[in-house]
């Protein structure tokens, strides 16, 4: 059982709320970590269509204890299943569905992002850290909308959503909007904008935990929820 956060949501209640604003009949991909996490939530009467960059399309969620297949992984190694109409195909076709612009929305992990929605997630930039860009790179420059999924603070309580972003960079002005524990936030030209608080959890939290300045939701605000 996943134990409740603090404050705030859950990892699961999360990926849930990210799922809420994919549309329907939406071709997504997501990165490894906790947005695996989203192919298990499909809104209801939505069709939802799972990519993973190591060649599936169609993919369902983790199957249950003992009955996934180990040959049937997405590309952070983890066994998922599949659905009706999954297909398979070559690592250098997944990757020109990507760069074609094929693919509606990308739900990606971070370690920072900054206010003009640049993003650093691939590198700490530590001497001797291994790099691990993966298909992150073609994601934020082939698809049409980016989600981020993080915590909100790093495990040291500094803050992931910055002014600028100290790390090396993965795409320049690419985060649409980022999901955290404590809130759904947009990146807008005048910088990060509330969209949504999560249960328990006020602005002053959210601005407590926040390295740059935090916009009240707006009523004219763009509407992604489909």
């Amino acid at each position: 059982m996943t134990s409740a956060p603090a404050i705030g949501w859950t990892r699961e209640q999360m990926a849930a709320r990210v799922a809420l604003d994919i549309p329907d009949g939406a071709y997504v991909n997501l990165g490894i970590g906790i947005p695996e996490l989203v192919a298990s939530f499909v809104p209801e009467g939505r069709r939802i269509i799972y990519h993973t960059e190591n060649g599936m399309i169609g993919m369902g969620p983790p199957p249950t204890d003992g009955q996934g297949d180990p040959e049937l992984i997405n590309a952070g190694k983890r066994q998922v299943t599949e659905l009706p109409g999954a297909a398979y195909f070559h690592h250098a076709d997944s990757f020109a569905m990507i760069r074609g612009g094929h693919i509606d929305v990308s739900v990606l992990g971070a370690l920072q992002v900054a206010r003009n929605g640049d993003l650093a997630n691939w590198s700490t930039g530590e001497p001797g850290a291994i790099p691990a860009v993966g298909g992150a790179m073609d994601l934020c420059a082939g698809v049409k909308r980016v989600y981020v999924i993080t915590t909100h603070c790093t495990k040291a309580g500094e803050p992931k959503l910055v002014d600028v972003c100290t790390l090396p960079l993965t795409g320049l002005g690419v985060v649409n909007r980022v999901y955290t524990e404590l809130a759904v936030i947009d990146i807008t030209p005048e910088g990060f904008r509330l969209v949504e608080l999560a249960p328990g959890v006020s602005f002053d939290d959210v601005q407590q935990r926040t390295g740059a300045p935090l916009l009240p939701k707006s009523e004219h605000a763009e509407r992604i929820t489909p």
